[in-house]
């Protein structure tokens, strides 16, 4: 008997990194998945990755309100109902002070806060008491990394949003947390090898000493979809191997 049998999940960005490993998890929890993404052959992709009729994809832009809209009355008009919404669609970038443009500043805050936003609100009339919001934030809303404000700034306020959602929610039943991702091996790195310089520099600053795998943010995601999280509400739940809460325990700083 799998922990999500008859629930129906919403996961946004679900063609990759992520969304993917979260989207098969359910899947294989029991659940009915829809995932949205951007590029319709990812999505086509991610499909016959996850093989199975218990799946739809629906091409939507995070950062078009109306692309809410659309996911939701797909999932709703195909599955019945909707239970669960992971809210993880979201862009990086680099925005330097001092030499980013205008548009690419304002395209990181409209899909991973206003898109964070609009999504929930567009699954908001068909969620009932038990139902399950997860947001998706980042130990980068936090650790001052240069060049990433545009970036920490929507992650700071997705965990400041989600305060407002557990106050707004409670009342109606419905949970809302958050998990925090550390450093993730995932696409939103780009190329192979930017991932391997990532990789190279990154490791050095988490506890761990490795970057995480997608499949364990999936897990976290998973707790917190079911019922095993029935009294988990408002939770900041970080999966950054210990960069978060233990910084000066990272490799770098070891003795030799």
């Amino acid at each position: 008997m799998g922990k999500l049998n008859g629930k129906v999940a919403l996961i946004t960005g679900g063609s990759s990194g992520i969304g993917l490993a979260t989207a098969k998890l359910f899947v294989e929890e029991g659940a009915k998945v829809v995932i949205t993404g951007r590029n319709q052959v990812a999505l086509n992709a991610a499909v016959e990755e996850l093989g199975t009729t218990n799946v739809l994809a629906v091409q939507a832009d995070a950062a078009e309100p109306q692309s809410a809209d659309k996911a939701v009355a797909a999932a709703v008009e195909k599955f019945g109902r909707l239970d669960v919404v992971f809210a993880n669609a979201g862009i990086g970038g680099n925005t330097p002070l001092g030499g980013t443009e205008f548009s690419v500043f304002e395209e990181i805050l409209k899909i991973n806060v206003t898109g964070t936003f609009f999504t929930v609100q567009a699954a908001l009339p068909h969620l009932k008491a038990g139902a399950s919001v997860i947001l998706n934030g980042s130990v980068l809303a936090k650790a001052g990394s240069p060049g990433w404000s545009a970036y920490a700034a929507s992650k700071g306020a997705v965990t400041s949003m989600a305060r407002v959602l557990v106050s707004e929610l409670s009342p109606r039943g419905i949970r809302v947390n958050t998990i925090v991702p550390g450093a993730t091996r995932t696409p939103i790195w780009g190329q192979p090898e930017g991932l391997a310089q990532f990789e190279s520099t990154l490791t050095r600053a988490v506890p761990l000493n490795r970057l995480g795998e997608p499949e364990e943010i999936a897990n976290v995601a998973l707790f917190l979809a079911s019922d095993d999280s029935s009294f988990v509400q408002g939770a900041e739940i970080s999966v950054d191997g210990g960069a978060g809460s233990s910084p000066f325990g990272a490799p770098i700083y070891r003795q030799k």
